[in-house]
């Protein structure tokens, strides 16, 4: 049985507009390839709404799956990533109390795609993507620290995407933390 993380909703907002604040840094490169579709935006915006008091319901789960339909028919990979970013945002409010690896992707996967996003913009830069995670890690807020500290290390795997979010994790918990 995997134990329970102590989770309230103000702290559920907090990771929400983290999320938020991540996909939104990088929506211009979703925008630029694909002027016309405004999912990404729109899940951004149901994750902003969450975090300012909105209600947890059904809309945000429909943000999120819209806003990935997007990213999987953008034929722009940075594009893509910009989508997943903004997918990851509304899915943030969703967020367990479970002390489980895999719930670190709702705290941080917007970020970690933001940062793919980042550096695919960039002609595959990884200096961008590292740029990306070292800037949004010096931004983030300590309450959204806090609760990542809450839960285990991140998990292995996830390719390029994976590795950012590693790299951010270890950023904000310290390199003495020891997560993987």
């Amino acid at each position: 049985m995997t134990a329970e993380i102590a989770l309230d909703l103000p702290d559920l907002r907090e990771v929400a507009a983290y999320a938020a604040d991540s996909a939104e840094k990088v929506i211009a490169i979703f925008e630029r390839s694909c002027a016309l579709d405004p999912r990404p935006r729109e899940a951004i915006a149901a994750a902003r709404a969450f975090a300012r008091g909105g209600a947890r319901v059904k809309a945000l789960r429909d943000a999120a799956w819209a806003a990935h339909k997007a990213a999987q028919e953008a034929d722009d990979r940075a594009a893509s990533e910009a989508a997943r970013a903004a997918m990851c945002a509304p899915a943030a409010a969703f967020l367990h109390p479970l002390a489980h690896l895999m719930q670190v992707r709702h705290i941080l996967g917007a970020a970690a795609h933001a940062a793919r996003a980042s550096e695919l913009a960039a002609g595959d830069d990884p200096v961008a993507g590292r740029d990306f995670v070292e800037g949004i890690a010096r931004g983030t807020n300590p309450a959204v620290i806090e609760i990542l500290c809450r839960y285990p290390g991140p998990p292995r795997g996830g390719g390029r995407t994976g590795e950012f979010l590693r790299m951010l994790d270890r950023e904000l918990r310290g390199p003495e933390s020891g997560a993987a």
